[in-house]
């Protein structure tokens, strides 16, 4: 077993995890009563305030080498709520924090407020759904039963859905219905299933609820609605119909949360579903399934990226491929002969390739909405001369196709690289094609891309508006990070695997 620390209200660690996710709904309080036109001003200082919490946690998790659990008003499960910071909450927590916070310095230009200014509704909405988005995350990070996930996951829904159609128009409206359709349907389903593991189990506590599991036909539906539901959310293949418009429709600090954020709360159920809720309940035959479908999205999403005419959508079809990435850990983690070692390096390089294409995608949108703020357009085709006008946002913009393509010295290169490692070592070589072959279509749409924006401009460019540094320097820091992460993960990787129980036998399957 996992070494853990039991934490009461009392101590200073319990009261951090339970900062960690009361911090953002004091922030989202203090915007209503003392109003929208302070509701940027309030972020600023509570979301630096989370990534300390969430710096602080993860730095008790490192170096005590064991998880940190809090028991809500001491209530034990399973009547009670526990919070549970493990590796894998406070590496997610960290990447989260610093991603949101680089994207409201960059929101500062669309959506800054001042005191004395007449209050509007896209300012307010848009900094209290950020703060929202915050706690929820964190909430989904540290929660440590299947329905306080649950609550976590519709209130990320809740506040993501209002970002795609902050600015009003008719298409934005339709894709944020489409979103939220997709979403509700997701939570049913995995509402269903949460309802039938309670009804053959007594708890919804993954702990426990990993001691007691059983492979019978009530489990495997409950799982099965639950993966399905998290799939929609997560907009894998081919449930993904909903992400491309609302990714490319939102504006461009909110396409960044989207894409970077949001999505990886609900596959960051995916992970503590079958990885320590109902761990060895996973067949090899679906994961393998869970590969394929991983497979197909890198493949097809790659496809159609290659097939785009305007920047954003090029790169909302990008977040489809790279989504399948995430899903390779599956078939490489619960091969037909699992090791801890072989589990370990597979968990490890999904969560690894999770916080990479967080902090690349989040550079590219933010990038990609400087251009068309500056040229009125984000038509590729009529790019020429950009590079030139704004040199920092596409070296940002570049900085980010190398992780995604999965270069050296990125983040996403390590991360693929040892899922290609992984491959070997369980002598699925097939799915080391599809890592090569998607990073080929990759490079080849990040090079369509930056070729038109070297090249030469068919017309005299004129700039529409002056984009403000500090926007690209908040794009241009997150893609160094994405950069970064290839070379300093190797040490701070490690803690992906505290609190991680022991990978599962082959005898449960």
């Amino acid at each position: 077993m996992p070494a853990i620390t039991v934490l009461d209200a009392t101590t200073a660690d319990g009261a951090l995890l339970v900062l960690a996710i009361v911090l953002p709904v004091v922030g989202i309080l203090l915007s209503f009563v003392l109003g929208g036109r302070y509701a940027e001003r309030i972020a600023g200082v509570l979301l630096p305030g989370g990534f300390v919490v969430a710096c602080i946690i993860f730095l008790k998790v490192w170096q005590g080498g064991e998880s940190l659990i809090y028991i809500v008003g001491g209530w034990q499960p399973p009547l009670g709520i526990t919070l549970r910071a493990d590796g894998l909450s406070v590496a997610m927590m960290v990447a989260m924090a610093i991603v949101i916070c680089l994207i409201g310095v960059f929101a500062h230009a669309n959506f800054g407020s001042r005191a004395a200014s007449v209050e509007t509704r896209a300012p307010l909405v848009f900094w209290v759904m950020l703060m929202a988005i915050s706690g929820a995350m964190n909430m989904i990070f540290l929660g440590g039963d299947l329905f306080t996930l649950y609550v976590a996951l519709e209130l990320l829904t809740f506040a993501a859905v209002p970002l795609v159609c902050l600015d009003g128009r008719v298409e934005t409206l339709q894709a944020a219905l489409r979103y939220l359709l997709f979403a509700l349907l997701g939570s049913i389903l995995y509402l269903v299933g949460t309802a039938l593991l309670y009804g053959s189990y007594g708890t919804l506590d993954i702990v426990l609820m990993s001691q007691r599991v059983r492979l019978e036909p009530a489990t495997l539906a409950a799982a099965t609605l639950m993966t399905l539901g998290l799939f929609a959310k997560t907009a894998l293949f081919p449930l993904h119909l909903w992400l491309p418009p609302a990714h490319a429709g939102a504006p461009a600090a909110a396409s960044a949360v989207l894409s970077a954020v949001v999505v990886k709360g609900s596959f960051f159920l995916i992970v503590r579903l079958w990885f320590d809720a109902l761990p060895g309940l996973l067949s090899v035959a679906a994961s393998q399934l869970i590969g394929v479908l991983g497979a197909s999205a890198i493949i097809c999403g790659n496809i159609v990226a290659l097939r785009q005419k305007r920047l954003k959508l090029l790169i909302a079809y990008s977040t489809v491929a790279q989504i399948g990435y995430l899903f390779l850990m599956f078939p490489l983690a619960f091969s037909a002969d699992p090791s801890p070692l072989r589990y370990g390096d597979a968990l490890t390089a999904g969560m690894l390739q999770t916080i990479s294409h967080a902090t690349a995608k989040a550079a590219m949108f933010m990038a990609a909405g400087l251009v068309y703020a500056a040229l009125g357009h984000d038509r590729i085709s009529e790019l020429g001369g950009i590079t030139r006008a704004l040199p920092m946002t596409m070296f940002a913009f570049g900085l980010g196709g190398l992780c995604l393509i999965g270069l050296p010295p990125t983040g996403g290169f390590l991360a693929k690289w040892l899922l290609l490692e992984a491959t070997i070592a369980t002598a699925q070589w097939w799915w080391a094609i599809v890592i090569i072959a998607g990073g080929l279509l990759t490079s080849a749409y990040i090079y369509i891309v930056l070729s038109r924006a070297t090249g030469p401009p068919s017309a005299p460019l004129t700039l529409q508006a002056t984009v403000p540094k500090y926007q690209e320097v908040a794009a241009l820091g997150l893609a160094l990070l994405s950069i970064l992460l290839g070379l300093v993960a190797l040490g701070p990787i490690d803690v992906l695997q505290v609190g991680r129980p022991e990978a599962p036998m082959a005898g449960l399957r």
